[in-house]
């Protein structure tokens, strides 16, 4: 089974205790320690079909897994980086894989997309 996996250390180097800190958390769920946006606690997930600071998820896609978008201000840091999506959004992207939500999660600690068509992974922490 794919997943990312982050190191402690990983997670130290993107953050740095900046500002960027506030995106990302790691919550406990079935499958260990995963990556979730801070201000919602929701599970992030990757797409093994995008390339290296690219999304391919768009329209129907993107309906079921909303892109993890970034603020204006925002800017990237270590390990965490934002990529421009055709809309002219910006979106987090963690080592280049940009990260997504998935629709079929109600709550923190869910990881319902995980495995999903054999594409779609939770980050894993």
């Amino acid at each position: 089974m794919k997943r990312t996996l982050l190191s402690a250390a990983l997670i130290a180097a993107a953050f740095g205790g900046s500002a960027q800190a506030q995106a990302l958390v790691a919550v406990p769920t079935d499958l260990g320690q995963v990556l979730a946006a801070a201000n919602s606690g929701m599970t992030l997930y990757t797409f093994s079909q995008d390339a290296r600071n690219r999304s391919n998820c768009y329209d129907s896609c993107a309906a079921a897994w909303p892109p993890f978008l970034a603020e204006a201000a925002a800017e990237p840091q270590g390990g965490l980086g934002i990529i421009e999506r055709n809309d002219g959004t910006r979106q987090w992207a963690l080592n280049g894989q940009p990260l997504y939500f998935w629709q079929g999660d109600a709550r923190q600690g869910d990881t319902t997309g995980h495995g999903v068509g054999g594409v779609w992974f939770a980050a894993i922490y």
